[in-house]
């Protein structure tokens, strides 16, 4: 893909790095279309392509035998499926769905390889990304443990519109439930008191947020935390124009 065909990046992972890097990294990325419910990887197998999500958003999940699958962690704009290339591991450790439909610039393992070897930046700044990851990971557990269905329905429901840069996106009773890892009347409980109190509106499929601060304040701290944990690790500096 030349130069002159790249889409806008908005990815904060790429954005973050110096001019000399990006302009190693992006030639070999090609912009696709991620839809709603594809699987881009399972786990235990070898990663093909990795994914910058730009207007897409994607989650990890894990299945276990006999039960639902069960959302481990989400990502956007601000991060990568994959980044555990830059520890040397190509092998996926969980699978990956597309939750939220878009754009994503994707590039294949061996040229992910290849960049990782040439641009220190971006070696540093995965490795960064994974500790977020992995306070994602343990937050997310904790708070399935800890907390009740409601406020975490809506830590998530921010989590996705986060994500989502719209603030109407799709998501029906039986992926919400499969996401929280708990029962669809569970859900169909707690997005009713959330529509109640006129937070969200929620109508065969379709999750529009109507009180962004409110749902905030309905969210249990783990929501606070994890931005907080966002911000302060993948904060881009400014670009250098080497």
């Amino acid at each position: 893909m030349s130069a002159a065909t790249l889409p806008p990046v908005v990815n904060l992972l790429l954005d973050g790095l110096p001019h000399k890097e990006l302009k190693q990294v992006l030639p070999h990325c090609e912009s696709v279309k991620l839809e709603f419910g594809s699987i881009l990887c399972e786990a235990d197998q070898p990663f093909q392509h990795l994914y910058f999500p730009l207007s897409s958003f994607i989650s990890l999940v894990a299945i276990v035998r006999q039960h639902r699958p069960l959302e481990l962690g989400l990502i956007g704009n601000e991060g990568m499926l994959g980044a555990t290339m830059a520890l040397g591991i190509g092998t996926a450790p969980s699978r990956a769905v597309v939750q939220g439909s878009g754009s994503a610039l994707r590039i294949r393992a061996t040229q992910l390889r290849q960049a990782l070897r040439e641009c220190p930046t971006l070696q540093r700044t995965l490795q960064r990304y994974l500790y977020v990851m992995l306070t994602q990971l343990s937050q997310n557990a904790a708070c399935g443990h800890f907390h009740e269905l409601e406020p975490r329905l809506a830590k998530w429901l921010l989590m996705t519109h986060d994500r989502a840069h719209a603030d109407c996106f799709y998501l029906t009773h039986e992926f919400l439930a499969d996401m929280l890892g708990v029962r669809r009347s569970g859900v169909t409980i707690a997005a009713g008191a959330l529509q109640l109190r006129h937070l969200i509106h929620y109508s065969r499929g379709q999750i529009t947020i109507l009180d962004r601060a409110g749902l905030e304040d309905a969210a249990c701290e783990c929501y606070a935390a994890l931005s907080e944990g966002y911000a302060h690790l993948l904060v881009a500096p400014s670009r250098s124009t080497t």
